[in-house]
């Protein structure tokens, strides 16, 4: 069966956000979110109406891939590069606070959890990433037939 890591990152996030946005009631944006950037090398706040809970999708799908996993590492992975006027451009992390809250929705809605070693998906969560990684999965091949040679057998056995 096709999980994660068999299916390309942007559309399994695109779908997992999809689904968090019409089915988990626990993961919706603040009221900040409108007016905050998503990054500290960005300058405007996102154009996407939904990036909350697109980046609530990449959360989860980076603590399925790399849990346990803390706040200080996913601050890393959502950093870039901050521009200085005269100076030369350097790494800084992302913000804490939406990673933070984020964390703290999927938690509500118990698809992450957290342990003394970080943060780890739970069995509800990884049945929802591994559910829609076969949905899409079978969408790609439907797609490009090729692409059924690559990936583990589509069909469930019953």
């Amino acid at each position: 069966m096709a999980t994660v890591f068999h299916v390309p990152a942007d559309k399994l996030i695109k779908a997992v956000a999809e689904y968090l946005k019409e089915n988990v009631k626990e993961v919706k944006p603040p009221p900040w979110a409108a007016y905050v950037k998503s990054g500290v090398s960005r300058q405007r706040p996102p154009a996407d109406p939904d990036w909350w809970y697109v980046r609530c999708a990449s959360l989860l799908r980076r603590v399925y891939i790399e849990g346990p996993i803390g706040l200080t590492k996913l601050r890393i992975h959502y950093g870039g590069r901050k521009r200085g006027r005269m100076r030369p451009e350097h790494f800084a992390p992302a913000g804490g606070a939406i990673i933070r809250n984020a964390l703290h929705q999927l938690e509500q809605a118990g698809l992450i959890e957290r342990t003394p070693q970080g943060r780890v998906i739970t069995p509800k969560g990884r049945s929802l990433l591994d559910r829609i990684a076969y949905r899409v999965a079978k969408e790609l091949v439907k797609e490009i037939p090729e692409l059924k040679k690559y990936l583990p057998p589509i069909e469930k056995k019953v």
